[in-house]
């Protein structure tokens, strides 16, 4: 339509200028020649500032450090925004499994990223980013008056837990195992503790959440939870007591973005992705 209008106008054009008894000018010929050739400036879409929305399935127990990573990579990256959803990684590997719309996903552990990958819904391994350590929280004031973490196997003491699978629960399985062939705990002292457990949570956020209501009296999380929450206060597990928690990610197969999500989990790894973990409280993998 466009072409027969412009094809119209031109002919009128020519039949103006010879009722007249002339030839059209050039400059009237150029004008209109102009008008039916679209510019190269109209007929090409932008080639930047396209927005790109990155959906990031996350631990719980990063909710806090990713505000301020969602923060500092969407301002060194013009048109990304990422939006995290957070969970516990059982969970979350879960909903990928059934096809959720996950571009990236942090886990807390690396066995579940693993499975992502097992499974052929990953492109790419699994990327370390970050490790943990577990601490014991009480609520503030610590009513069952808990002063080292074999007090938690004292009689009456509520400890609020984990479902079984969620990582926080795996790692805490792992420290009774250790503590157990300790002096200051004794052979029974896995038993003890699992009988003072009052209920199971979907996540180590709800653990905190719990605790920090004086809803139980102590529960095992990450180091870093404790450094979030005002509400609960940190009794340390020795180092040579602890077990180590390490951070996998991955990016999703399915991911409408796999470039740019590959470049958000490069730059977690990153030395300025390791410095706001490393400030957070997280132990860096660079």
């Amino acid at each position: 339509m466009r072409r027969r209008s412009v094809t119209t106008i031109l002919l009128a054009a020519l039949l103006a200028a010879a009722c007249g008894g002339g030839s059209a000018s050039p400059s009237a010929a150029a004008s209109v020649a102009a008008a039916a050739t679209p510019s190269a400036a109209a007929s090409t879409a932008p080639s930047s500032g396209i927005a790109t929305e990155l959906q990031i399935y996350a631990a719980a127990s990063l909710k806090s450090v990713l505000a301020k990573v969602k923060a500092a990579y969407e301002a060194a990256n013009a048109g990304i925004t990422l939006t995290v959803s957070t969970d516990s990684s059982t969970a979350l590997e879960t909903k990928i499994e059934q096809g959720a719309p996950a571009d990236v996903f942090l886990s807390a552990d690396t066995a579940n990223p693993q499975k992502v990958v097992d499974k052929g819904l990953a492109a790419g391994g699994v990327v370390k980013f970050a490790e943990n350590r577990l601490t014991v929280i009480v609520p503030r004031g610590n009513p069952a008056g808990i002063t080292t973490p074999a007090d938690l196997a004292k009689t009456g003491v509520k400890i609020i837990a984990c479902a079984d699978g969620v990582p926080i629960q795996k790692y805490t399985a792992q420290w009774l195992a250790k503590v157990a062939a300790l002096p200051a705990y004794g052979a029974d002292f896995a038993t003890k503790f699992t009988a003072n457990v009052v209920s199971h949570e979907d996540n180590v956020g709800a653990i905190v959440t719990k605790i920090g209501l004086g809803e139980g009296d102590a529960g095992i999380v990450y180091v870093t939870d404790a450094k979030v929450s005002d509400k609960v206060t940190a009794i340390a597990i020795p180092s040579d007591e602890n077990v180590p928690a390490a951070y996998g990610g991955v990016v999703v197969k399915a991911s409408r973005s796999v470039d740019a999500a590959t470049a958000f989990l490069s730059w977690l790894a990153s030395p300025a992705g390791q410095q706001i973990f490393s400030d957070a409280g997280f132990i860096t993998t660079t």
